[in-house]
């Protein structure tokens, strides 16, 4: 079209209707949202760090999206968020009215055969708020307080479903470690699970985030109410550095190389997705607004209050990690597997 422009009409001419073209395309997805709501599904229950992460985005990403339509956030807890997981993959409608986010770990679970039935690589991913450092804690009326108590001691963790965070890790440090953990699943999210370690039902959980933790509870590390068992990620997070760090813990290249598998979904730890095969233009509209969010100053204002970590991952990055973590050799994604799923 391009060229039979140029043979008919002068140069500037073809370069006011290019314009005109680009602009005709900005406006479709204008028109598309104007007026309408985005929901915004949660993979948990109301009161944890993936809904105080979710609402905070939802209260200033619809300003960023061509026609500005509002953004609804909907709590859908269950299987440690796989549900939402999967109705955004298979059910919700794939016209970029709908965006979720749920466990860091979804991406992978059905490559390590958790239960999964969805392909991580597929959804329309819009970014990360932030990477990530997960911690298993105790109260601090606990006898395991540290990660040689963590590994010698018995000691009852509280957990979700087989999909969730808590018992991915819970289960991780049982078959990788030896340690005498027991799960008490069920719960519908780590909220509920620190209010049962609180009442004494559970020692505490693992899983759990450091942004969820210092944003949440800082009121818990003030006044010494929990005991920061070992850190999962790839390095050390700053202000908590005496905290033991997993891949220390070890020197077998088989453990270690579980470790990392399972560890990489520290990388994305606040995800948002929509569902896969959005139109292309509502895509890209979805992900520029998502980025553009991420340096909203009155986004970055609030996020600081709340103590919310910003630290964006793009969603380039994401379909890299995942398309990586796909590759990974079959024997080690099947030790992987067994380690967190028995």
């Amino acid at each position: 079209m391009k060229n039979c422009l140029r043979l008919l009409c002068p140069a500037a001419l073809v370069g006011a209707l290019c314009v005109s073209v680009t602009a005709a395309r900005a406006q479709n997805v204008e028109e598309f949202y104007k007026g309408k709501s985005v929901n915004v599904l949660i993979g948990f229950s109301v009161g944890g760090g993936y809904d105080l992460y979710a609402r905070h985005l939802a209260r200033h990403m619809g300003k960023h999206i061509p026609g500005k339509p509002n953004m609804l956030p909907q709590n859908m807890a269950g299987a440690g968020s796989l549900r939402a997981a999967a109705f955004l993959y298979s059910a919700a409608p794939k016209d970029g009215t709908s965006i979720g986010t749920f466990s860091r770990t979804t991406g992978i679970n059905p490559l390590l055969e958790s239960g999964a039935t969805f392909d991580g690589t597929k959804f329309t991913w819009l970014g990360s708020v932030t990477d990530d450092t997960s911690l298993c804690i105790t109260w601090h009326t606990s006898p395991v307080k540290t990660w040689k108590d963590f590994i010698e001691k018995p000691v009852t963790l509280g957990g979700q479903g087989p999909s969730s965070e808590p018992d991915i890790f819970a289960r991780l440090y049982k078959n990788v470690f030896g340690a005498p953990i027991k799960l008490v699943a069920g719960y519908p999210g780590t909220n509920e699970i620190m209010l049962a370690m609180e009442r004494g039902e559970v020692d505490g959980l693992c899983g759990l985030s450091w942004s969820t933790i210092k944003g949440r509870h800082a009121a818990w590390l003030r006044d010494k109410k929990i005991n920061l068992i070992v850190q999962a990620a790839f390095r050390k997070e700053p202000e908590i550095g005496e905290v033991p760090l997993i891949v220390d813990q070890t020197k077998d290249e088989e453990k270690i190389q579980i470790l990392k598998l399972i560890l990489a979904a520290q990388e994305m730890a606040r995800p948002f997705a929509a569902p896969p095969d959005i139109p292309a233009d509502r895509k890209a509209a979805l992900i520029a607004a998502f980025d553009a969010t991420m340096k909203d100053p009155e986004f970055l204002a609030e996020a600081k209050k709340l103590n919310i970590d910003v630290n964006p991952v793009t969603a380039g990055a994401l379909d890299k990690l995942l398309a990586e973590l796909y590759a990974t050799p079959k024997d080690v994604v099947k030790k992987a597997s067994e380690a967190i799923t028995k």
